[in-house]
Order: structure tokens, then C-alpha cells, then sequence
């Protein structure tokens, strides 16, 4: 199973040099053809997308993180890193499937 990533071209190419591949983005529409390019690649699991795009199509966000099961869709900080106004990964999990980890 691979992990894509979908953000920011410094995020991108970060995670490039670990060997995660990606499409940096910038537009609403750009990040909506890379969602639904890497949801028609079988073999992918994962799909990081950074906050920053994700601001771009938040309605969509908000229902892929909590409707997607394979590929998963988590939105990770962007370069600037983690936004205070947002909730932690482990709010999301507990307000989606009511479990605190």
C-alpha cells in the first residue's frame, strides 16, 4: 500500500526526498483533479493532503477525512506548520467514531 501526499510544493518535495511520492498544488481545482486522480490509483492507502489546500476545498475535506476508508485522506500541517484554530488528529477520530485515543 502506498502514501501520497497533496499540498504544498515545499511539503511535496519534502516528502519526496523520503520517497513518498505527490503533486503540488495550488488551486481549488488543481487539489480536486489530484483527489480524484490518486482515489482511481489502486494501490494507494494513504492521501496526505497539507492544510493549506485543503483550505481550498474544505467541504470536500471535511467529507473525505470522515467518510474515506481506503484510500484514507488525513490532512497533515503544511510547511508553516499546525494551525492553532484546528483540532488535533485524535478530536477528529474521537468526534467521528466517538473514542478517545
Amino acid at each position: 500500500m502506498k502514501v501520497l501526499v497533496i499540498g504544498h510544493p515545499e511539503a511535496v518535495l519534502g516528502f519526496s526526498l523520503v520517497g513518498v511520492h505527490g503533486q503540488a498544488v495550488t488551486t481549488a481545482a488543481e487539489v480536486n483533479q489530484a483527489l480524484d486522480d490518486a482515489m482511481t490509483i489502486p494501490d494507494v492507502g494513504i492521501i496526505l493532503v497539507t492544510e493549506d489546500v485543503a483550505e481550498l476545498i474544505q467541504t470536500r475535506m471535511d467529507q473525505l477525512k470522515l467518510r474515506s476508508t481506503v484510500p484514507l485522506v488525513v490532512e497533515i500541517p503544511g510547511p508553516e506548520g499546525p494551525r492553532p484554530d484546528r483540532p488535533s488528529l485524535s478530536e477528529v477520530i474521537r468526534r467521528a467514531i466517538g473514542v478517545k485515543i
